[in-house]
């Protein structure tokens, strides 16, 4: 079983992301290696692909853009990210909700858009 890719640690709400830049569509992807996996539509040049993360993430999980601090990573597709203690509830919603997306051999094409957060 994967590790949860949501954790706390010293006070802060960490997020375990598998970058996957040059998509067609920002959105989820799945979890795989205890990595949440997101499909990211811009290029991993210039911090474009970072940026995009952080719009992402911080619009889904109802926060600011500047409140996504990316602690790890920067150059590479395995990122940590830094959440606001704020975006706990959504954050464990998420991990709930992508825990049945788990990537594997079979869902490998299948399309994750339809995660959504009330």
């Amino acid at each position: 079983m994967d590790k949860d890719f949501l954790e706390t640690k010293d006070g802060l709400l960490l997020l375990s992301v598998k970058a996957l830049p040059g998509a067609s569509k920002t959105e989820f992807a799945g979890v795989q290696g205890g990595r949440l996996r997101v499909r990211i539509a811009a290029a991993p040049e210039d911090g474009k692909a970072n940026e995009r993360l952080a719009a992402f993430l911080a619009k889904t999980l109802g926060c600011s853009k500047k409140e996504i601090v990316l602690k790890s990573g920067e150059k590479s597709r395995l990122k940590t990210v830094s959440l606001p203690p704020r975006c706990l509830k959504k954050a464990a919603e998420l991990a709930v909700i992508t825990r049945s997306y788990s990537h594997d051999e079979e869902s490998t094409n299948k399309r994750r858009s339809d995660i959504k957060l009330d």
